[in-house]
């Protein structure tokens, strides 16, 4: 190729990446003006074909949330207190008023969850558990929106490069439907997305709250 056609693809190029810009700070506004130190976390919405995928999720939300400095009420007592109450289904439980909710826990805010994936699919030489989650904060007190969020996790994430060839793509594959039969791998994944979604310090995640060390270092919070 000539040297002024090579310098033309250059320039194209660099026009190309001219154009694309870094994705927009998130705003938290709202949620250092909140401040919550408390939160309520309801059980999932589950858009999946895995019945447990709510209660895979729910087990393990609190432990990112109290890593990242909230109080989190107790998942089991809150589940209890709805069912108490004749609500056994997330869908009647996500339609409770915040007022509602502020009266019966007094939390400073909520948290919506909703389980778009989970589980394993088989596919000749690969299987894939996978599961993602939506999250949405909200201020119990005053309704509004602090932050939302989404996370993936997937067991595909941790294979390695394959030097079997196909062979061992098959063998593999063979291994891991085995191991997801007798195991619940996917509540492992399950754990994973929580914390991607949940523990304070990621992009766009959320904040760190007051009982952190951390907390008032990356929005400058008053303590």
């Amino acid at each position: 190729m000539k040297p002024w056609l090579w310098l033309g693809f250059a320039a194209v190029l660099f026009a190309l990446g001219g154009c694309a810009k870094p994705a927009p700070p998130y705003d938290y506004t709202a949620f250092t003006r909140s401040n919550p130190r408390s939160i309520l976390v309801l059980p999932p919405l589950n858009s999946s074909p895995e019945v447990k995928a709510g209660h895979g999720v729910l087990a393990q939300v609190a432990f990112p949330l109290a890593e990242s400095g909230y109080y989190v009420f107790p998942v089991a007592v809150v589940e209890e207190t709805f069912v108490n109450n004749g609500l056994t289904q997330a869908d009647d439980i996500h339609a409770v008023s915040l007022e509602k909710l502020y009266d019966i826990f007094r939390a400073d805010a909520v948290l919506y969850l909703h389980v778009r994936e989970y589980g394993t699919r088989y596919q000749v030489v690969v299987s894939d558990t996978r599961v993602t989650l939506d999250g949405r904060l909200v201020d119990l007190r005053s309704g509004e929106q602090l932050w939302n969020g989404t996370a993936t996790a997937s067991s595909t994430e941790q294979h390695g490069t394959n030097q079997g060839g196909l062979a061992g793509l098959l063998a593999q594959a063979l291994v891991e439907q085995i191991v997801h039969s007798v195991a619940d791998t996917t509540y492992d994944i399950a754990g994973m997305a929580d914390n991607r979604l949940l523990h304070a310090g990621q992009p766009h995640g959320l904040l760190y709250g007051p009982r952190s060390p951390l907390y008032g270092t990356d929005s400058g919070q008053a303590k």
